[in-house]
């Protein structure tokens, strides 16, 4: 399967992260592996870990540190209600823009091929 486009991906990404973090608690590496295992397999790290951070900064998300038998305590990260108000919002942009984007793209050219 061909690579997601990384702006997109960039453009998405808060969807995404709310998205599994709606289901429960999780830190960042578990989180690249859940969205890897929906099939984000070209997702880096180096991309989910600043948008946990702008998503904390702005008030949807807060952290918890949970000790490890197996290293140092992981930062956990859960929706806050504003994060769920968040979710849901951005949740309907979606898909109005899924729509929209399937519309304009199923619509016929007119002929000549022009616009």
């Amino acid at each position: 399967m061909p690579a997601h486009d990384p702006q997109m991906l960039k453009g998405v990404l808060g969807l995404l992260l709310l998205s599994v973090l709606s289901t429960g608690d999780n830190y960042g590496y578990g989180l690249v592996t859940e969205l890897r295992r929906t099939g984000f397999d070209d997702l880096a790290e180096g991309t989910v870990y600043p948008g946990l951070t702008r998503l904390e900064s702005s008030g949807l998300l807060e952290s918890h540190l949970v000790r490890s038998d197996s290293g140092p305590a992981r930062k956990y990260y859960r929706l806050t209600p504003a994060g769920h108000a968040e979710l849901a919002a951005r949740r309907t942009a979606w898909e109005h823009l899924v729509q929209s984007v399937r519309t304009a793209t199923s619509a016929a050219l007119p002929t000549g091929g022009t616009a």
